[in-house]
């Protein structure tokens, strides 16, 4: 049985590269369960805005084993969530990397959980 790959939301990468952190320690024991790892182009985009160093976007694009690119059934969803979710001010990114996740079957990890709680995907806890 495939375990549910997990989706890496951006907030979750920045946090997961700085030793020590919450976010490094659940990444390590995703890494160690053996858990595919992927992040949409969405967030995969958020964090190339850094800012990052070229260590940083290393370790980033060893851990992210795929980046999943945003359709036109993710465009779709991610209107239903925003509309769903109260059309709020910034979400919109949000509701993208979530409709992302539903189409993928995945969980997300997040460092901005409550973000994410009312956009109907499954978090990593």
């Amino acid at each position: 049985m495939s375990l549910t790959p997990v989706h890496l939301d951006t907030s979750f990468l920045i946090r997961a590269l700085r030793p020590g952190t919450r976010q490094d320690q659940m990444l390590r024991a995703l890494l160690e369960a053996s858990r595919e790892l992927a992040m949409s182009s969405i967030a995969w985009a958020e964090f190339l805005c850094g800012p990052l160093n070229d260590r940083q976007l290393a370790i980033a694009r060893r851990i992210t084993s795929e980046l999943i690119p945003f359709t036109d059934k993710d465009a779709a969803l991610t209107a239903e969530l925003f509309n769903e979710s109260g059309r709020r001010r910034g979400s919109l990114t949000d509701c993208m990397i979530a409709a992302t996740a539903l189409r993928c079957n995945a969980r997300l990890a997040t460092a901005n959980q409550a973000d994410f709680k009312r956009l109907r995907v499954a978090l990593v806890e």
